[in-house]
């Protein structure tokens, strides 16, 4: 990637997120999730040229996982984010000019 280039990724994360005490602490790494994608891709980038988005909610992977399309759910039904049921995260990272 040439300097100043950009990377935009999209993944999916279909899976709850375990919360718990010291979930901070601890984390969820062993899958990619918001949480671990920002640590993966600060890690190569620097933090503040990453920025990433989880999207999504139980009714919304709860419809994936049945193969339902957008035109079958209520509208709405896709509005609200829960943190612990991400369905889709994007990444966004800028790699250094220098």
């Amino acid at each position: 990637m040439k300097p100043g280039g950009v990377l935009l990724a999209t993944t999916h994360g279909t899976a709850k997120i375990g919360r718990r005490i010291g979930r901070d602490r601890w984390g969820e790494y062993w899958r990619l999730t918001g949480q671990s994608a920002e640590r993966l891709f600060g890690g190569v980038f620097r933090p503040q040229n990453v920025s990433v988005e989880a999207h999504g909610n139980v009714w919304a992977a709860t419809a994936f996982l049945h193969g339902l399309a957008a035109e079958e759910l209520k509208p709405g039904d896709l509005d609200y984010l829960d943190p612990d049921y991400e369905l889709l995260i994007t990444i966004r990272a800028v790699k250094d000019t220098a």
